[in-house]
């Protein structure tokens, strides 16, 4: 349900501040991985994974013809034993350079070796930008910054403000669904929209997602 759930929200906050905020994240998420062809690498904090960011990207990148939004997911605790990608841990962040992009999402300010991480990616050259939550205005009301030190860091940032009944996971699929809508498809040309509308029907049809 999560392209109807989307398509209702856009509907909800039509007229806000917020859904031109969410798409302009996503151009600039986009804008960065694909104008250096990809290296993406999505990681939270130690008590909040974004798997299912993770995976919407996943989605996204397959249908809209744009493998660059496909992130590598940073965990804090890796299984050197499992698969691939649940054994990628925080060396990799520390380990970014330029023409690589970190997303950090944090429901709250972050400290010790993950700061640590975004610092040296920063240096390193990585474009960093932040999705997370914290007190203070919405957008475009220009009353007080509410930045802790990870948001200072940020070259682009998002946050949900305390007291909204928008959350930080209802942000994250808007901003995953406006990453890939606002990309190029390759080779969809006039089938655009029965595209979208099979893509939908596959949607609402599919098993729940099992976790990677």
């Amino acid at each position: 349900m999560d392209a109807v759930r989307v398509a209702l929200l856009r509907e909800v906050l039509a007229g806000t501040e917020w859904l031109g905020a969410t798409r302009r994240f996503a151009g600039a998420l986009r804008g960065s991985v694909v104008s250096y062809g990809g290296g993406l690498l999505l990681v939270g904090t130690p008590s909040y994974e974004p798997w299912h960011l993770a995976a919407h990207l996943v989605d996204e990148a397959t249908w809209s013809g744009t493998p660059e939004l496909a992130p590598t997911l940073v965990r804090h605790d890796p299984r050197a034993s499992g698969p691939g990608q649940l054994s990628v841990g925080l060396g990799r962040i520390e380990a970014a350079r330029r023409g690589e992009t970190l997303l950090v999402v944090a429901p709250e300010e972050v400290g010790g070796a993950l700061l640590e991480r975004v610092h040296d990616a920063r240096r390193g050259g990585a474009k960093v930008m932040v999705l997370g939550a914290r007190s203070g205005p919405e957008p475009g009301s220009g009353s007080g910054s509410g930045e802790g030190e990870l948001v200072s860091m940020a070259h682009e940032s998002l946050a949900v403000p305390d007291g909204l009944e928008l959350d930080l996971d209802t942000v994250q699929h808007l901003v995953s669904a406006a990453a890939g809508e606002n990309a190029v498809p390759v080779g969809r040309g006039r089938r655009g929209f029965r595209d979208r509308l099979a893509r939908l029907a596959d949607v609402l049809t599919a098993p729940p997602p099992t976790r990677w």
